[in-house]
């Protein structure tokens, strides 16, 4: 695969404490997280995931600095607009790539009551990670395959990161969502979609799980940045597709949505 080299990401979490490198912002976003949200997509990613659609994330020299003093202002003017669910995402890219700063920035919203949420793929467990979490209302964890084979296969690198970060969350008694990009082929298959299902069964933390089909609206950027496009061919899955996975999911969790 034609792709971004592996970098270094210690800059995006060392370096500059009250600067975030960050992708792009949306304000009031409704498909990351609960309610309205002030969305903030920081740059860098150690995956690798063959279908990504933001692939101009992968590095970590990339994207454009914002003071954290800003965004914080940003959510503040936009609070009227939360009501009772809403608050600030920070997705990516991998935001446990800018830890340290994502806990600065944290802290400060929750004391301000700001509902806070993660939408990670669970690359690094470590302490710094852990206090991070402890001020995340929210985990939108991203599981790309339950089997490890397969995720290198998808992603270049292993899922044991995530599921112990799952496993962390899970300890600390915070919600959790689940997500899972559904590709024909890839992370389709009906047993893994049970074995999936089986690791998740008995935690209490799950709200629910989110099956978001696969889709080609990024693969225009990876022709833009000289990338070879290794799905070539693979179309989106059917709706008896879709429906299959969920009834599957169904199974095992309280709630299955298809996003």
């Amino acid at each position: 695969m034609s792709t971004f080299p592996q970098q270094d990401p210690s800059i995006l979490n060392d370096k500059d404490p009250e600067l975030l490198r960050i992708h792009s912002i949306e304000t009031f976003g409704t498909h990351d997280g609960p309610g309205i949200r002030f969305i903030v997509f920081v740059q860098g990613c150690q995956f690798r995931c063959l279908y990504c659609h933001n692939p101009d994330t992968f590095d970590v020299k990339g994207g454009k600095h914002i003071q954290l003093d800003e965004i914080e202002k940003r959510v503040l003017r936009q609070r009227p607009y939360f009501g009772d669910e809403g608050g600030i995402t920070v997705s990516g890219g991998e935001p446990l790539l800018h830890r340290k700063k994502l806990i600065t920035l944290f802290k400060r919203l929750k004391e301000q009551g700001i509902h806070t949420c993660l939408d990670s793929n669970g690359r690094l467990v470590n302490k710094e990670v852990e206090e991070l979490l402890e001020y995340t209302d929210l985990l939108m964890l991203d599981v790309k395959h339950i089997n490890d084979d397969w995720h290198h296969k998808l992603t270049t690198v292993s899922n044991s990161a995530t599921l112990k970060l799952a496993e962390m969350r899970e300890k600390q008694g915070k919600p959790m969502w689940i997500r899972y990009v559904l590709v024909p082929g890839w992370s389709d298959q009906e047993e893994y979609l049970h074995e999936l299902g089986q690791f998740f069964k008995d935690y209490k933390t799950v709200e629910k799980i989110e099956i978001q089909p696969y889709h080609k609206l990024g693969v225009h950027k990876w022709e833009a940045l000289g990338l070879k496009y290794d799905l070539e061919g693979v179309n989106p899955p059917t709706a008896e597709e879709i429906e299959k996975a969920k009834n599957i999911f169904a199974q095992y969790f309280k709630e299955v949505h298809v996003n």
